[in-house]
């Protein structure tokens, strides 16, 4: 009996760690088990999206609000276009608004950082960010710094 105890304990412990591993996995990779919300779509054009994404977040005042959806090449203008999933119930971002690629710490991943404008208009679905900030290229910097007299 004693011996069909330590049995199922093993068992039990091997199974959360499964649990454990596959929660970790939907975490990293961005996805989530909850039931996806209303989202609206909005544009932005970046000169350089340096590591940026699919899936990448959104947020506002260090709040996500939305997610990444894609990005694409114009091929008019040479830029890229990220297309965002903006959360309905954040209906609220000024058509001023900046979008700015960030650095989640020195070497972290790459985000979207919102900053309301303020005008009083407000971004609609299908609208693009009238003013965005591309990523900083920490090698572009250092060859710069490195060349320079």
């Amino acid at each position: 009996m004693r011996i069909r105890t330590l049995e199922i304990s093993v068992g039990a412990f091997i199974v959360a760690g499964i649990g454990a591993l596959f929660l970790l996995a939907l975490e990293v990779s961005g996805l989530s088990l909850s039931p996806t919300q209303d989202t609206y779509k909005l544009y932005a054009e970046f000169t350089d999206v340096g590591g940026l994404r699919v899936r990448g977040k959104v947020s506002l005042s260090g709040v996500t609000i939305g997610r990444v959806n894609s990005i694409a090449l114009d091929p008019k203008s040479s830029k890229a276009v990220v297309e965002m999933d903006i959360d309905a119930d954040v209906n609220y971002l000024s058509a001023d608004s900046v979008a700015v690629i960030s650095t989640a710490g020195l070497l972290g991943e790459k985000y979207i950082n919102v900053s309301i404008g303020g005008d009083e208009e407000a971004l609609k679905d299908g609208d693009f960010f009238y003013s965005t900030q591309g990523a900083l290229n920490l090698e572009k910097l250092i060859s710069d710094f490195a060349t320079s007299k």
